[in-house]
């Protein structure tokens, strides 16, 4: 299926606004497990020992989340004020 995918923040900084992809994920945490098994950047930014929010279609969710086709799924870091 294919599904856009969005970065947010340090994310974007690292990986660039975005990208569409065809995955065969069927979740928000298969399709980030891709993403760190591209290796290189993909690999630091999204790494599992640093706290990454995800949204999927503009909704905050956990990343158990099923997949559909088109869907969009950002990623950004946690964000704290002050």
């Amino acid at each position: 299926m294919q599904v856009q995918i969005k970065y947010f923040a340090s994310l974007r900084e690292a990986l660039g606004p975005g990208e569409r992809r065809d995955t065969p994920a069927a979740t928000v945490a298969q399709l980030r497990d891709e993403l760190i098994a591209q290796g290189g950047a993909h690999a630091q930014a999204l790494n599992r020992q640093r706290p990454v929010r995800a949204a999927l279609d503009q909704a905050m969710c956990d990343e158990s989340k099923p997949l559909s086709e088109g869907c969009e799924v950002a990623f950004f870091p946690p964000v704290t004020g002050g």
